[in-house]
């Protein structure tokens, strides 16, 4: 089912979202959580998907299988993401997030990143990502800590017809 992404400045965007325990991700309810906000990421263009986006204020999120670093063809879920710096290197590119439509800015994010979480078994991984995966990985491990690229971004600019986008 496709879920309604809440927007900013919705106050669930901006609190550090709840830990989840291991009879929770055993739960139906949080799997159907996973298949649902997987499906709304497809369904909206998205990257990657937090839980915060969707109301949910627990620490998961869904990368798209096309940019996980794990590369077993399959959509990355995180639960209870941390990340910690593998490089001194950083870069600015360009975001953009379904939580702030239409509005884009440039976020310097770390190159290469070590990941540590849960799978959607509840069972511990750990992975490096870098480029591309790993900004989606910080930009997504935000959102559960409340935090939107907003905050963080320099020339931030609006744009209304999408159509403008090359």
């Amino acid at each position: 089912m496709i879920l309604n992404i809440i927007t900013d400045p919705n106050p669930i965007l901006h609190k550090s979202a709840d830990e989840v325990g291991a009879e929770q991700i055993k739960s139906a309810k949080f799997k159907k959580l996973i298949a649902d906000m997987t499906e709304t990421m497809y369904a909206k263009d998205g990257v990657g998907i937090a839980a915060p986006q969707v109301a949910e204020s627990v620490r998961l999120f869904v990368v798209a299988k096309k940019y996980s670093p794990i590369k077993n063809n399959k959509d990355l879920v995180l639960v209870n993401p941390v990340w910690e710096k593998k490089s001194i290197l950083k870069k600015w590119d360009a975001e953009g997030c379904l939580s702030v439509p239409n509005t884009y800015g440039d976020v310097k994010r770390y190159l290469k990143i070590k990941v540590n979480g849960l799978d959607e078994s509840g069972t511990p991984i750990e992975f490096m990502a870098e480029g591309f995966p790993a900004r989606i990985i910080q930009h997504e491990t935000d959102h559960v800590n409340g935090i939107l690229f907003i905050e963080k971004a320099k020339k931030i600019h609006k744009i209304e017809n999408q159509q403008d986008i090359i």
